[in-house]
């Protein structure tokens, strides 16, 4: 009877905490872990710490190249590869805005890239609903290929507090190959969502009335050469980062034959890509501040902070009869678990959240590596309830009518590519990891 009120004290800090949104979600998780511990005498775990500082050191770079205007260099570098191949938009620019996004560890990117996407695919008749919202999702999706992603920086810290004998490299060697899969595989099938524009009643009828018009192009923002620096800057420290999780050597300590753990490095490593750029191109820290990225990065921080130690401190009391209890099952059916995750994602709306929420609970189980990472795309289910900000801001900016919510709410426009990319990806990154450990 106790755990049951334990794990209502549990939900209705989450269903709260996402009903507020942004760092509600901490505030409520918070909420929750006073009363498990005040109320029923649960021992609080140490907070999730290193988690957050890795969070806080990435988007801290991250931020800083976007004040230096390289968020802006990687938009137009975008902009001109998905304008160079108009007929084949709905392959290249979801590739596209997955790779800026993958680079800069935010799926923020993909909004100046939306009405470039929809002028294109105008100009070349081609119905917008299909690279639009193939391309939305792909920037969700390189989220969990992202090294300098919050999500990802999540399950490093869990999997190495866990001592696993896991670094970066070897998460992206499964994540990177089981994401692009994903988008390979539902922009293939995007290809042959509706009809063409002359060929649509419902957006000729648009056009009819005047509520359609020609979109034209859009004039080319001047940048300061600053941008191209900071890019170059957070580009190759990202590559950097990616090679010591395959050669330890590039970052033991001088004088010592012990490699730093990966999440320390990322850490150290990370604050020192920013003062680069910050010394070098001079860029405005209020800008830097004031950036979505590190906006975005403030609201992981308070989630992970209040969420995670809420769920920490509720499965770490209840381990080992949980473990009992689900072990076999679990390890015969991992499946379920990636279900479960993907569950999860729908209701926080938070990739990073949702690691951090549920992957201490795999870990309770028995999961090993190969389930755990190869079911981490299933934190893409934010798509499943069509609010977020980058699924409604691309139903705003296609002008044509194409790229909708139906009737039923989840009869929408990126149910099917969200579903076929997520369910890929898992698959993909399941038997890379299978093979792996």
């Amino acid at each position: 009877m106790e755990t049951t009120l334990q794990i209502l004290v549990v939900v209705a800090c989450i269903f709260m905490g996402a009903r507020y949104k942004g760092i509600g979600l901490g505030i409520w998780g918070g909420v929750g872990l006073l009363i498990l511990t005040l109320g029923f005498g649960i021992q609080p775990t140490k907070a999730p710490i290193d988690v957050m500082l890795i969070i806080t050191a990435v988007v801290t770079a991250a931020s800083v190249m976007y004040a230096a205007g390289g968020v802006d260099y990687m938009v137009q570098i975008a902009e001109k590869i998905i304008r160079a191949n108009p007929k084949r938009v709905t392959l290249i620019a979801p590739f596209t805005v997955w790779f800026f996004s993958f680079l800069a560890g935010t799926a923020h990117i993909c909004y100046p890239l939306l009405p470039v996407i929809y002028e294109v695919s105008y100009a070349a008749g081609i119905r917008p609903e299909r690279p639009m919202a193939i391309s939305a999702l792909a920037a969700q999706q390189a989220i969990t290929a992202s090294p300098v992603s919050a999500a990802t920086a999540a399950l490093l810290g869990l999997l190495v507090a866990q001592n696993y004998d896991i670094s970066l490299g070897h998460i992206l060697l499964i994540t990177v190959p089981a994401s692009i899969c994903g988008v390979f595989v539902a922009s293939c099938v995007q290809m042959f969502v509706g009809k063409d524009l002359k060929d649509d009643p419902e957006f000729q009828a648009r056009l009819k009335a005047g509520l359609v018009t020609d979109p034209g192009k859009r004039e080319t923002k001047v940048l300061p050469k600053t941008a191209a620096i900071s890019a170059l800057i957070f580009v190759l420290g990202v590559a950097y980062v990616v090679a010591s999780g395959f050669i330890p050597e590039l970052r033991t300590p001088a004088g010592s034959t012990k490699a730093l753990k990966m999440a320390t490095f990322l850490q150290i490593f990370m604050l020192a890509v920013a003062a680069v750029i910050l010394v070098v191109t001079r860029a405005k820290l209020a800008d830097a501040m004031n950036s979505p990225i590190m906006k975005a990065g403030i609201v992981a921080l308070v989630s992970i902070f209040g969420l995670a130690w809420m769920g920490d401190s509720f499965i770490a009391a209840h381990k080992v009869e949980w473990l009992a209890a689900s072990k076999d099952m679990i390890a015969t059916y991992p499946w379920v678990f990636a279900i479960f995750l993907f569950i999860l994602a729908i209701v926080l709306h938070s990739q990073a959240a949702t690691v951090r929420a549920v992957m201490p609970l795999g870990l309770a189980l028995g999961l090993g590596p190969a389930a755990l990472i190869g079911s981490f795309p299933a934190v893409n289910g934010l798509f499943f309830i069509p609010t977020s900000g980058a699924l409604v801001a691309t139903i705003s900016f296609d002008r044509s009518g194409t790229t909708k919510i139906g009737k039923f709410v989840l009869n929408h426009s990126f149910m099917l590519p969200g579903m076929i990319a997520t369910c890929t990806a898992i698959a993909v990154g399941t038997a890379i990891g299978s093979c792996m450990f």
